[in-house]
């Protein structure tokens, strides 16, 4: 009996020690599963609260553009904010830290960063940030408040003419007139003439009509024009560069690639018989240089006011590393005032480059052209007249001297940026045997958009958010 009352001693003593064993397991693992959920719990509203802290943040975005709208090119409004929800009312802050960039004192472009907190966790927060800025003509390939006629090679980015438009080249953007139809005459390639063409016509197969949009709302071309008075102080009070009417035929200004310019004083130029639509034929184009005088080597630009003002007539060429604008206007005695492109202009590359050229009236592609290619980058405004190049008869009167005619045909005329012109633009002379021709490719620069040059023309007064970021 005694041995037996061991064994069940034994036996009970071990059955315990596996109820405890089991027991705390069990506890173990229900311990760990409410860890778990509590874990989780906890992370859920985290999440929950940091989601929450984003769209906060997202909200004091959205009140800076609402403030943009009422008090334009303002960079005040940093401070912290309530956000009241629509339905639980005050739920944490967003704190807004807003700076501008600018150019000669002028905003072009505002950078707003704005962080979320919610009331509920002091740990959820969210930063974002956006850049503010008004679209400018950039955006476009070519605006022009004339008609137009591309007769060949390819384009790339948004077109537009507030008048009639043939298209007969390659292009992958929006082709847009504002009038629903126009008449399309020999000028234009049409012959027969065309009474009353859509307000985008093609009749090839390069053009892509899907892409074709008429009437729309025509561009202001008056808003526009840049007030070259306000550039010219800017020039002369700011840090810019200015030069004033010369005794002789205008400047000669090449970009060095290195944040400096040479200038020369043109003193010499040769004249011929030229044609355009606007002047018809004359012997006043006088664009061709025979004698410089120089009056600057390696003057530095200002990189806080890259304004340059020429009161004068001027040609320019050479290699840009920079942003930077230039101007010919002629204030004082109210003359017509044209930039001339003389050579290539080129952005170095690898550099953060931007040109933008402003003539008070044409921007002329120069009939001497060494090595008779233009690669042209920038963005060019004529903003009286037309950008575009003349036409050249070669074989009879009132022809080229003999020493000019092999200048007549451009053979490639290569484009990134942007053309803005008030008239009738024509670089391509088809129609007419022995006049100047060209081919290649004219694309916007994507680079511009963002990012343009000081003083560029806006094409709205609401401010967008562009490149939208995320901290945290």
């Amino acid at each position: 009996m005694l041995h037996h009352s061991k064994t069940t001693s034994a036996q009970s003593g071990q059955l315990l020690i596996l109820v405890l064993v089991f027991g705390a397991v069990f506890l173990i693992i229900v311990s760990s599963f409410i860890t778990s959920v509590a874990t989780q719990a906890r992370a859920v509203d985290v999440r929950f609260e940091q989601q929450r802290a984003t769209e906060i943040a997202e909200a004091g975005l959205n009140y800076y553009k609402w403030y943009l709208a009422h008090f334009p090119g303002d960079v005040g409004g940093s401070g912290t904010y309530v956000y009241e929800d629509p339905e639980d009312g005050a739920i944490g802050t967003y704190e807004l830290a807003i700076s501008g960039n600018s150019y000669c004192g002028q905003i072009s472009s505002i950078e707003v960063t704005s962080t979320g907190r919610t009331y509920a966790n002091a740990n959820a927060y969210a930063v974002v940030s956006a850049t503010y800025k008004r679209p400018t003509v950039a955006e476009y390939s070519f605006v022009t408040n004339g008609g137009v006629w591309f007769g060949g090679g390819t384009l790339v980015g948004p077109v537009h003419s507030n008048q009639g438009l043939r298209m007969e080249a390659s292009h992958n953007s929006t082709i847009s007139s504002g009038q629903p139809t126009w008449n399309c005459d020999y000028s234009y390639g049409c012959n027969p003439e065309i009474p009353a063409a859509p307000g985008v016509y093609s009749s090839g197969s390069l053009s892509n009509p899907g892409l074709f949009q008429f009437p729309v709302s025509p561009i202001d071309f008056a808003g526009l024009t840049l007030d070259l008075a306000g550039m010219k102080s800017r020039a002369q009070n700011n840090g810019g560069i200015y030069y004033g009417r010369t005794s002789g035929f205008g400047y000669l200004v090449t970009f060095n690639g290195n944040n400096t310019i040479n200038v020369d004083r043109v003193t010499r130029t040769r004249r011929y018989w030229s044609y355009n639509s606007t002047d018809g034929w004359t012997q006043d184009e006088r664009n061709v240089i025979t004698r410089t005088t120089r009056l600057a080597t390696n003057q530095a630009i200002d990189s806080a006011c890259p304004v340059l003002f020429f009161e004068d007539k001027t040609w320019i060429q050479g290699d840009i590393n920079q942003k930077v604008t230039i101007a010919a206007g002629d204030l004082a005695q109210n003359a017509q005032t044209n930039i001339v492109i003389n050579d290539d202009l080129r952005y170095v590359s690898g550099t953060d480059a931007g040109l933008l050229a402003i003539a008070e009236d044409d921007v002329d592609i120069n009939l001497v052209i060494p090595g008779e290619n233009l690669d042209l980058h920038g963005i060019y405004i004529a903003q009286k007249g037309r950008f575009g190049r003349d036409g050249y008869v070669t074989y009879s009167w009132p022809r080229l001297p003999s020493n000019l005619r092999s200048y007549a045909y451009l053979n490639n005329l290569s484009q990134l940026g942007t053309q803005v012109s008030n008239t009738r633009s024509v670089v391509n002379w088809i129609g007419w045997s022995g006049f100047a021709g060209s081919g290649g490719a004219s694309s916007f620069d994507r680079d511009q958009i963002d990012n343009p040059p000081p003083l560029t023309p806006e094409t709205s007064d609401v401010y967008e958010l562009q490149d939208w970021r995320s901290a945290g």
